[in-house]
């Protein structure tokens, strides 16, 4: 049962939980929160997880937890993203799961269009929306989904996508070994590899923080798409082999070599990774 007055909504078993990692991102919590708590959508839970943060995060946490009782919190030591979104999901009341970053906000109407959406097509595996960039650069995000294979390519969904918990526990949760970015994209390729629909909301209800400094900024300054990248290859081999065939393989080579020639194989997380990963993964078959 829900019971509402003009500052409090109490949930015994909400629908939708929102799940909120915060690290180094006190600072913006509250957007996050206040988006939330905006929602015409009345039946939710969100749960702050503190992923060891040295900043406020705990105390601006509490403050609103005192606000709403739909508001939770919990402290981890860190783990990094896919960890701490792990954390939260397995304390999470709610049929559906929407991961919200601790900088980003959504608008009114997003858990609203997405209970629509879940009550259309119950087949349906994510349901996400348009997105817009905000902050030192703004604009139209320009994501669209365009079928499972495409998706092996190139992520085309971003981390504030709805999902079902009975999902995430099917496929294991984030790959918390993934600390350097594509972790979204790896949790993608898994939870729509046996099928299952996608829906994009054609209206831009979530808004993407971008700033001088984060994790995909930095990592794209350090080039470490590239090894989260081959990590994923190699994880879903038979995946990528199965669509693609042996062609894959031989475009993979021709990167490689590229790089080679480049000298970037002399960089040792790329040694590592070539032998570890790659070379192993990516053989050709002999009969």
């Amino acid at each position: 049962m829900m019971k509402k007055d003009d500052t409090m909504v109490t949930v015994d078993k909400p629908m939708f939980s929102v799940i909120i990692p915060c690290y180094n991102q006190a600072v913006f919590l509250s957007d996050a929160l206040e988006s939330v708590l905006g929602q015409s959508y009345r039946n939710w839970e969100a749960i702050v997880v503190n992923d060891g943060s040295p900043d406020d995060t705990e105390t601006i946490a509490r403050g609103y937890m005192r606000k709403d009782t739909r508001i939770k919190y919990v402290y981890k030591e860190n783990g990094g993203l896919s960890s701490a979104r792990n954390k939260g999901i397995a304390m999470a009341l709610g049929e559906f799961i929407l991961p919200l970053d601790a900088d980003d906000v959504i608008q009114p109407e997003y858990m609203e269009r997405a209970m629509d959406a879940f009550e259309k097509s119950p087949q349906l595996r994510l349901v996400y929306c348009q997105g817009i960039f905000f902050g030192k650069d703004t604009g139209l995000w320009e994501l669209w989904y365009k079928g499972y294979e495409r998706l092996l390519l190139d992520n085309s969904i971003f981390c504030s996508a709805f999902f079902r918990k009975v999902d995430w526990t099917r496929i294991g949760g984030y790959d918390e070994n993934m600390r350097r970015g594509h972790e979204d994209w790896e949790f993608f390729i898994r939870l729509l590899k046996d099928g299952g629909e996608v829906c994009q909301i054609p209206q831009p209800l979530f808004n993407y923080r971008i700033k001088e400094s984060s994790m995909i900024t930095m990592a794209v300054k350090k080039d470490v798409f590239r090894e989260t990248e081959f990590y994923i290859y190699s994880k879903h081999r038979d995946v990528y082999t199965s669509y693609f065939g042996e062609s894959v393989i031989g475009l993979i080579r021709e990167v490689l070599y590229l790089r080679k020639k480049r000298e970037i194989y002399k960089s040792k997380w790329y040694r590592k990774l070539y032998h570890q990963y790659i070379k192993k993964a990516f053989v050709w078959k002999r009969k």
